[in-house]
């Protein structure tokens, strides 16, 4: 019978370029489908449906064929294979197996071998399926793959074909040079930022990540980022919030403002896990072009594939009982393997010399069991194990999310965010957790009696240039001011070092200042913990139980000095801190207001004439 024939097809070709620059190019399944031709996907499951281990119901038209499949999650070891099954519903074809091979032939050569197993539905499909696949996409595909491998070979791996760019919109781009300059961005981020923009296709454009941007250009990361808000200030650039899935990082949701954002409960289709968002973990800025300067369509054309999550180094569906083993080349960090529907999952090390062969088993029980707890080899042979009996997806990913993310709470403890964007905000009543941040507290000794001494109007221009110092400590050290009380200043660090450097800094630009009258003198207390980010006046606010502390540790201050929490005092950049200025460091425990046990806290005097620390018993 014609729906039970099956047609194969395999072509090779030798391309200039290594195996490791070739993989993000040919592993990019939504481009590569966008560059063969084909259109853009749609979601084809009912409402409600949940598919297991990361399928998907897909469909999309072409030539006015409908096509409606089931899709099998990918597999792949990067950089080598990576390969997917479709089960047709609708269509010319009952199924379709694609795998792709990545051979290095020797330094800069590799051969790509490229498999297709397609099995037709009735006489269309019986004889659309040699033209459409055997030819048409055989052409086709090698003429993509080539144009990747010259991309790859001049520019790097990350670089794909140069897309068309109307000549109306390359204009617009190269005139907004001023604008980013005017703004303050450096002339040569903003040449780089303006050449992405004209250079780059729409799929690239659609999700610029700054500090990946910067690791690409070579440049330092903070500037990056401050080039992309300030580019969204001066209308050259759009900024999005994105939800990310805590698992398998895709992009889950997102808004263009803080106040849209949802902030409740987020769902992962192909993790299958419901999620609070935090702006530590789960909530990432990334840019794009303002349509007034490009027009960017960048809709899905495959919603899966290796580069989808490009964290994830293996992925391998395992059947019931099934043991499977592989060998992909590991980078050197912390990793950690899970499998869909299983609880927990052992993280590893990967360094040169670590074990050649190890084992990741899930029991009979659904367990994990028997892994060891030894540095892997980056080259070593995986063997995964599925001891139960039922399907199972194993994913090994290497946890350097954080490492190229500008996550919400990163950016908007930035001065720069808070000088630029004042107005953006949560919706009213949410809160949001946004992980650790040091919280600083200062406030100025005797200066309702300086007030007495000086009279209103000269005390009142000495508070204004004391916060004046104290925003350019902050700054300096990446922190920002969240608001002034009165006399007193609340700002938050992302580490304790940066907090403690913005106090000693503040605390000697005082004592050394031409102010009129007596030197003024900066109380000050610094704790680090979790904080949760509310809007409170209409500007993002801080509060929890890390701000209290801070609070309670400032007033403790005797003047001159910095009090930091044990937290604080033991984190390991802050000790390299005090002995590296030699500082003078002395612990005390006190009661703070609110907590039922007493706490040990530290006294740095910051000036020689800083007070003596609270009487109390030595720690």
């Amino acid at each position: 019978m014609a729906g039970t024939r099956e047609f194969h097809y395999r072509w090779a070709w030798e391309l200039p370029a290594s195996a490791v620059a070739l993989w993000p190019l040919v592993s990019d399944t939504n481009r590569f489908n966008r560059d063969a031709g084909l259109p853009p996907v749609e979601d084809a499951r009912a409402p409600d449906e949940r598919l297991p281990n990361a399928r998907r119901k897909l469909r999309l038209k072409v030539k006015g064929v409908l096509l409606e499949w089931e899709e099998l999650p990918f597999e792949w070891f990067r950089p080598y294979r990576f390969g997917v099954v479709r089960r047709y519903s609708r269509g010319p074809l009952q199924e379709m197996r694609v795998l792709a091979e990545l051979q290095e032939i020797d330094e800069g050569r590799t051969r790509l071998i490229y498999e297709v197993a397609a099995r037709p539905r009735g006489l269309f499909g019986l004889v659309s399926t040699p033209l459409q696949i055997g030819i048409i996409s055989r052409i086709t595909f090698a003429r993509t793959f080539r144009r990747y491998a010259e991309a790859a070979d001049r520019h790097g791996v990350d670089v794909a074909p140069s897309p068309r760019v109307p000549a109306g919109s390359v204009r617009r781009i190269r005139a907004a040079r001023g604008q980013l300059t005017e703004q303050g961005v450096q002339e040569g981020v903003a040449e780089r930022l303006l050449d992405h923009m004209v250079a780059s296709d729409d799929l690239t454009l659609a999700r610029m990540r700054p500090y990946a941007l910067a690791d690409r250009w070579g440049e330092d990361r903070r500037e990056v980022l401050r080039a992309c808000l300030l580019g969204t200030r001066a209308g050259v650039l759009d900024l999005s919030w994105d939800i990310l899935c805590p698992v398998c990082r895709g992009a889950k949701d997102g808004a263009n403002t803080l106040r849209r954002l949802r902030t409740g409960v987020a769902h992962c289709d192909t993790c299958q896990i419901d999620f609070s968002p935090d702006f530590d973990q789960s909530v990432e800025v990334s840019f794009s072009p303002t349509p007034a300067l490009r027009e960017v369509v960048a809709p899905p054309f495959c919603v899966a594939g290796p580069q989808i999550t490009p964290e994830v180094a293996i992925q391998q569906l395992l059947a019931p009982g099934e043991t499977r083993e592989v060998r992909a080349v590991l980078k050197e960090g912390r990793h950690r393997v899970r499998a869909f529907a299983t609880p927990g999952g052992p993280s590893f090390l990967v360094e040169a010399g670590g074990r050649e062969a190890v084992d990741f088993r899930v029991d009979e029980t659904g367990a994990w069991s028997g892994h060891s707890e030894e540095p892997v080899d980056p080259e070593a042979r995986i063997r995964l194990v599925n001891a139960t009996d039922e399907e199972r997806l194993f994913d090994i990913e290497r946890l350097t999310w954080g490492d190229t993310a500008a996550t919400a709470a990163e950016v908007t403890a930035l001065p720069e965010f808070r000088d630029l964007f004042d107005s953006e905000v949560l919706a009213a009543g949410d809160f949001v957790n946004v992980g650790n941040l040091a919280v600083l507290f200062t406030d100025l000794k005797g200066s309702t009696r300086m007030y007495q001494r000086v009279g209103d109007a000269p005390a009142f221009s000495r508070v204004m240039r004391h916060f004046d110092v104290l925003r350019a400590a902050v700054s300096a050290e990446d922190g920002a001011v969240v608001k002034t009380i009165g006399d007193a200043v609340m700002a938050v660090f992302r580490t304790p070092d940066a907090g403690v450097r913005a106090a000693l800094a503040a605390h000697r630009a005082l004592a050394g200042s031409e102010m009129s009258g007596t030197p003024l003198v900066l109380k000050a207390g610094l704790h680090f913990g979790p904080c949760i980010a509310v809007t409170l006046n209409d500007r993002l606010d801080y509060f929890g139980t890390t701000v209290n502390i801070a609070a309670r540790l400032g007033g403790l201050s005797g003047g001159g000095d910095v009090v930091v929490s044990e937290r604080v005092r033991r984190d390991p950049d802050v000790e390299r801190l005090f002995m590296e200025i030699g500082a003078s460091v002395r612990s005390f425990t006190t009661e703070i207001q609110g907590l039922d046990d007493r706490m040990t806290i530290w006294r740095i005097a910051a000036t020689r004439e800083a007070a003596p620390p609270p009487q109390d018993s030595p720690a």
